[in-house]
């Protein structure tokens, strides 16, 4: 039996004689799944063989199969915005427009992808591509990046930022006494904050002794910038793309960093079933669920079950645990197939553990695993990192990198779990109880192979629990934008912006003159600037309003002068009553638009002035917020 990097053997061996939930106090509980937790996930693992044909393990190996040589490398390129690196009518301009926003560890790992390629097409004896540091070097990238901000440059200003940062934040775990709270930076690509961390574990340890970790999930806390949190849910979709590309660059290279070779998996084409509900491709429920209600961000039919779930069931002993009738829900499932569009089924009759079955069987029969067979593996392959920051860094960039359907379908998942655990006096079921019940679900699929099924360890069980544990735990955290990630896709929407010059040379100079004559001009603006606002609020309200910035200016503030100065005053009042009398008014949000951003929803603690200095050429928009819950 392996030893688990937060449990000592003593520690596991009094886990294991524990005999249930009711008999381990409750900080051990927290520490440690009991017997009991750990019985559940094997015998859920053996539900999960016997109920989808999982027991075939050859069979499954021939649903997935890994890419021939070359091709992973090639679809990563892809993805990662970089095709045009391997194509024959490959351009300087659109490859180092993504490549001017890399640090150096985020550009070494693009390279290591190229010269991988590289070899594999020198054993088919094709031409190779080009190399990124020629691309660098090229005359043009001068133009595009006139303060010379190479990958090289980039990498070191990075690492000089995580040195100033407080030496908690980065000192590794070992290195000093058990926190009570983390500090989360998101300010630093996570690949160089890796270097520092692999760096700073090679230095003397000045006699300080590992400490031993029992489990507990410490607070963590991520400092605000004063350019606010990001949601995920507060960019537009362009913007995201390149959050995506960027995030696998940056994953890829954390993944170098740590030794963690993830191999992609392609699930071959299934014949789709004639269910309307069970083993249906997510994104085609979508689909269909959109032409209903356009504003759903969520399958209708999991927002139900999960609904019935949270008023019937988070209360009830054992709930997810506890096996429910297997005759009723067979009959519930077809009865759901036959009349959940309809609208003919009742909920009055149903029992909360056979629609908490249904639940876990909606997610393990998707075609697809909910976590996607490209990235399954790399979420398993998390439980082997040691340290917390990094395990959460990659868990971060792993959900930026989900499409929307799945990602919004899993944040809806884990809020439900949340509050399953947070209700744990009634339901006797902590955090550790439904995160080893669960995770079979989610990282177990009959497409995808997987090493989880490789013995009954209760490592195994330990390690995949820990994933989900922090995934329900750290899910407010994962499903933000770090700071690093929007700032690189602001430079990126600059260097994009500027493309046309590279097409005319008789302006090459004079524009390389206006670059250098902005850079000896004050970064801040050092005045106190009145920004003019536009004002759309569907069709209640169409206009502009004044709004004083000065170094204290909150988004928040804008915002409460906005319902002064239009909502709450008498001739442009537009309230709704309310049965106790008092007046709703509109919810809105303040937008930034335009300049090097496309569309951001601001966190109400930005601070505006360096809004204004870091986008001077965007627009702020007040608008109705969308009638879908953005917090998906």
């Amino acid at each position: 039996m392996s030893v688990e990097p937060w449990a000592s053997p003593q520690d596991q061996a009094a886990a294991e004689h524990a005999h249930s939930t009711h008999a381990l106090p409750a900080q051990d509980q927290e520490q440690h799944p009991d017997k009991l937790c750990l019985d559940s996930f094997w015998s859920e693992v053996e539900t999960i063989r016997q109920g989808s044909g999982y027991t075939d393990v050859d069979c499954t190996r021939r649903d997935s199969r890994q890419s021939e040589e070359g091709e992973q490398e090639e679809q990563w390129l892809a993805d990662a915005g970089l095709s045009t690196l391997i194509s024959e009518d490959s351009g300087d301009v659109e490859n180092v427009v993504l490549l001017s926003t890399l640090t150096r560890t985020q550009a070494e790992a693009v390279q290591r992808r190229l010269d991988s390629y590289t070899l594999s097409l020198r054993k088919r004896n094709k031409p190779a591509p080009r190399d990124v540091r020629d691309i660098f070097n090229s005359p043009i990238t001068q133009t595009l990046l006139p303060e010379s901000q190479h990958s090289e440059d980039l990498g070191q200003n990075s690492m000089a930022s995580v040195a100033k940062t407080p030496l908690s934040a980065v000192t590794p775990e070992h290195q000093r006494g058990a926190p009570k709270e983390e500090f989360f930076i998101t300010d630093v690509a996570y690949c160089e904050q890796a270097v520092i961390f692999l760096k700073q574990a090679k230095l003397p340890q000045n006699n300080s002794q590992r400490r031993k970790e029992d489990g507990t999930l410490p607070r963590v806390i991520c400092p605000k910038c004063r350019l606010g949190v990001t949601r995920i849910q507060d960019l537009s979709h362009t913007d995201m793309k390149k959050v995506r590309q960027l995030a696998l660059i940056d994953m890829t290279a954390l993944c170098d960093l740590l030794e963690l070779e993830v191999k992609r998996h392609k699930t071959c084409k299934r014949k789709i079933p004639e269910s309307t509900l069970f083993g249906v491709q997510l994104a085609t429920l979508m689909e269909n669920d959109q032409k209903m209600k356009p504003t759903t961000a969520t399958p209708l039919f999991l927002q139900a079950l999960l609904s019935f779930l949270e008023k019937k069931g988070v209360d009830s002993e054992g709930i997810l645990r506890v096996p429910g009738s297997q005759s009723r829900i067979k009959m519930l499932q077809q009865n759901l197939e036959t009349n959940f569009y309809s609208g003919q089924v009742s909920w009055d009759e149903v029992s909360p553990n056979d629609a908490a079955a249904l639940l876990k069987k909606f997610i393990r029969e998707l075609p697809a695993p909910l976590l996607t067979a490209e990235y399954l593996n790399t979420f398993s392959a998390v439980r082997d990192i040691t340290e917390l920051k990094q395990k959460l860094h990659m868990l971060n960039l792993l959900i930026l990198l989900l499409p929307e359907p799945n990602r919004n379908t899993l944040k809806a998942l884990l809020e439900f779990l949340s509050k399953v655990v947070s209700r744990e006096k009634r339901n006797r079921m902590n955090l550790w109880a439904v995160a080893t019940i669960m995770a079979p679900n989610l990282f177990l699929h009959k497409a995808i192979p997987s090493r989880l099924t490789e013995g009954a360890e209760k490592g195994q069980a330990e390690k995949a629990a820990d994933v989900m544990r922090l995934l329900i735990r750290y899910q407010d955290l994962l499903w933000t934008i770090p700071n690093f990630l929007m700032g690189q896709v602001r430079k990126l929407n600059e260097n994009s912006n500027r493309r046309y010059q590279f097409y005319d040379r008789r302006i090459k100079n004079l524009l390389r003159k206006i670059h250098t004559d902005s850079r000896e001009k004050p970064d801040k603006n050092t005045s106190e600037p009145c920004r003019t606002v536009k004002v759309q609020v569907g069709d209640l309200l169409s206009g502009t309003m004044e709004f004083q910035l000065n170094i204290n200016s909150r988004t928040s503030d804008l915002l409460a002068q906005f319902h002064r100065q239009f909502l709450r005053s008498p001739e442009n009042g537009k309230g709704k009553m309310r049965r106790n009398g008092a007046v709703a008014y509109p919810d809105c949000a303040l937008y930034e638009v335009g300049g090097n951003i496309g569309e951001h929803c601001l966190d109400p603690d930005t601070h505006l002035l360096d809004l204004y200095n870091s986008n001077p050429g965007g627009e702020w928009v007040i608008k109705l917020k969308p009638n879908a819950s953005r917090g998906l």
